[in-house]
């Protein structure tokens, strides 16, 4: 699965450089272009969000998150509040949707850290995304998880988070989630 994961990350960078190879040599025929992004006029589908991406993340922001998985893993979650906004937005894997402040998100999540006696995190791969248009930034991580419950179970799966940055801080999280077997 490691294997996997990590060459379905090598792909989507070298389909993601070779995008921009391709399209800086591409030919400027404006009947085939819409807008000024370079979008492809026939597409079945328009962005409802944004499709005017870069890179134009801070490594600031990239530490930031990371430490926030740190943290988590070490369960020192006096130091995991302080990569996280005043206020965070919380959309889960198992569905549930929460808007919380600081101190009540770290008594939420110390819930559930507290039932661990270990985490540990291979991360496996991470992609700062800044749209344009909106001027939000991003970091995405492709991570695998093993939680050990103070029980003795052990839990694993993989995961694809979203951390989006205001001010350094992480302000809404989503996260995605496939049990391993």
């Amino acid at each position: 699965m490691k294997t996997f994961l990590f060459c379905f990350a090598i792909g989507a960078s070298v389909v993601s450089c070779n995008s921009k190879v391709e399209s800086a040599s591409a030919t400027k025929d404006s009947s085939a272009v819409a807008g000024t992004n370079n979008t492809p006029a026939d597409l079945p589908y328009t962005a409802s969000y944004s499709s005017s991406w870069s890179q134009d993340v801070s490594d600031a922001d990239l530490k930031t998150v990371l430490l926030s998985y740190k943290n988590w893993a070490d369960g020192n979650l006096t130091e995991l509040s302080k990569e996280m906004g005043d206020t965070v937005t919380v959309d889960m894997s198992n569905g549930n949707h929460f808007v919380k402040s600081n101190a009540d998100l770290m008594k939420f999540w110390g819930t559930s850290r507290d039932s661990l006696s270990s985490v540990k995190i291979d991360m496996v791969a991470w992609n700062k995304m800044y749209s344009t248009d909106k001027k939000d930034a991003f970091i995405v991580t492709w991570y695998d998880e093993t939680d050990t419950y103070k029980t003795g179970k052990v839990d694993s799966a993989s995961y694809h988070d979203i951390n989006m940055m205001k001010d350094g801080k992480i302000v809404w999280f989503a996260q995605y989630k496939r049990p391993k077997k």
